[in-house]
């Protein structure tokens, strides 16, 4: 019986990985050379960046996406070429801890971030933005005064 047992293992060990199938995921290039490919799949920004961190999973941010909208149609106007924008729904990202890194809790954050070839200086948070989407000049007027403080422009 014994016997029979280590057959039946040996015999999975065996064939279970010819059923296993390698499939191309499509990341790599094999044109590129090794540091080409770790540089465009993990860029070093150096502009710094304004983080719109958004997780509303019970539906209770009802201004969130116009403040998004807002968000980017100001930083279009104003900051396109000067700084990265990243729109992140915080609540489903698996790579990157942004939740204890810039204590995230509110349904819409928004975190600005100094950065010099590739390196962080530290970062500055302008919560509850979702609250002030009643008046959009003075919510454009606000957020360009906190971006325009933080980075010194």
């Amino acid at each position: 019986m014994q016997k029979l047992i280590w057959a039946f293992l040996l015999s999975c060990a065996v064939i279970l990985p010819l059923k296993a199938e390698l499939t191309y995921e499509g990341g790599y290039n094999p044109e590129l050379t090794l540091r080409q490919y770790f540089d465009r799949a993990y860029p070093e920004y150096d502009k710094p960046r304004i983080y719109v961190f958004y997780n509303d999973v019970n539906m209770s941010c009802e201004n969130c996406p116009q403040t998004i909208a807002l968000i980017e149609r100001i930083y279009d106007e104003n900051y396109q070429d000067l700084y990265d924008l990243f729109i992140i729904d915080y609540g489903n990202d698996d790579e990157y801890n942004f939740i204890q890194t810039y204590d995230l809790n509110k349904p819409l954050e928004v975190v600005l971030v100094r950065a010099d070839d590739g390196a962080t200086f530290g970062y500055k948070k302008i919560d509850n933005l979702n609250y002030q989407i009643s008046d959009p000049i003075s919510f454009a007027d606000y957020f360009k005064s906190q971006i325009n403080s933080f980075f010194g422009n």
